[in-house]
């Protein structure tokens, strides 16, 4: 027999104050029947043989209240073994965060909207490790977890204006996936080799790339078997791109040397690009469509894919036996609560 709360086990104490302020209680009525008149008289016009009641309404009570504490401190009675498995996929999600994404085709722009859209896809996921890549000429990495809210965190408050540096570098963003797999691959390196993790890549961009080697990255993602679904978000027509004060003022547009607004366009040639990445790994390549993002389709995709298992282990379960003990009790103090407290019956003899 063992105890899940064995804490409660220590209000049975208080069962003997109060069977002590229940015979205090008994005590004190006597005397005051005695002083009410003599005491065959008393007996009668109070009904008989309510002491004997009284006494078993009180027993009862205190059996009731001790099972019902005894039912709180969950008695556990008999013990199976359990084995406890996650499964789940490794995801990276890999965020743009170049100045092309502060432009308003997307409401209320296109690195909110992403950010929201990601961080309500992450919240969302179930047993899968998720890991971060933020780029813009240079990276920012989050490394693989479990814990979907700092991971979330991580790029909640992260703007454009954060990175480091400038630009729009695709390749080296996927690199850097790439980097964050193998290393969780190491770190997991005492997992059962047969085991091979399902790995997946949201890549979420307006395509415009300005160094690199994008497909090159690609290749070599395409050889962990890691599949990229590229989300491209922006407008073919061409939009300006905002500036921001310090505080967030809005101040204008990026103009040229000749004072013109400096357009963000989703070419023909970027979006070749994004679908080249997508088909060397074996991914998905989502153009945007009436200011949707598609994360919803990636999740779907990620529904059928295998999810293999991450954690195995066996632990011990004990069952749990307090319901019977809680009937029990309620029974009780049920039955206490029905019984008469005297019980009258004839009427009193005359002398």
């Amino acid at each position: 027999m063992t105890w899940h709360a064995p804490s409660m086990l220590w209000l049975l104490g208080l069962l003997p104050l109060l069977a002590g302020l229940m015979l205090l209680e008994a005590r004190l009525r006597r005397r005051a029947a005695g002083r009410f008149g003599l005491p065959e008289t008393t007996r009668r016009m109070i009904g008989g043989r309510s002491a004997g009641l009284r006494a078993t309404r009180a027993v009862l009570l205190l059996c009731g209240l001790a099972l019902g504490l005894l039912a709180l401190a969950r008695p556990q009675y008999g013990s199976r073994e359990k084995t406890l498995r996650k499964r789940g996929v490794d995801v990276v999600v890999v965020l743009d965060f170049s100045k092309s994404m502060l432009a308003q085709d997307v409401r209320p722009s296109r690195i909110e909207r992403a950010k929201a859209e990601l961080m309500r896809f992450i919240s969302e996921l179930a047993g899968d490790r998720v890991g971060i890549v933020a780029f813009a000429g240079e990276t920012m990495e989050f490394p693989m977890t479990v814990d979907y809210a700092a991971a979330a965190l991580f790029f909640k408050d992260l703007g454009p204006y954060d990175m480091p540096v400038g630009g729009t570098a695709i390749g080296r963003a996927l690199t850097a996936t790439k980097r964050l797999f193998e290393r969780s691959s190491r770190e997991g390196a005492e997992a059962d080799p047969a085991q091979k993790r399902a790995r997946v890549v949201v890549l979420l961009t307006d395509g415009e790339d300005h160094e690199g080697d994008p497909l090159e990255a690609a290749r070599a993602l395409a050889e962990i078997d890691a599949k990229v679904f590229v989300l491209a978000v922006g407008s073919r027509s061409g939009e300006p791109i905002p500036t921001h004060a310090a505080d967030g003022t809005w101040t204008g547009y990026i103009r040229d040397g000749d004072g013109n607004p400096v357009l963000t366009t989703l070419s023909a040639e970027a979006e070749q690009q994004l679908r080249q990445i997508a088909e060397i790994t074996g991914g998905a390549y989502y153009e945007p469509q009436r200011g949707q993002l598609r994360v919803g389709e990636v999740r779907k995709r990620m529904s059928t894919m295998k999810q293999t298992e991450l954690k195995a282990r066996r632990i011990t379960v004990h069952e749990e036996r307090y319901a019977l003990v809680l009937l029990l009790a309620f029974l009780l103090i049920l039955l206490e609560a029905l019984l008469p407290e005297a019980r009258f019956g004839g009427s009193p003899k005359t002398p």
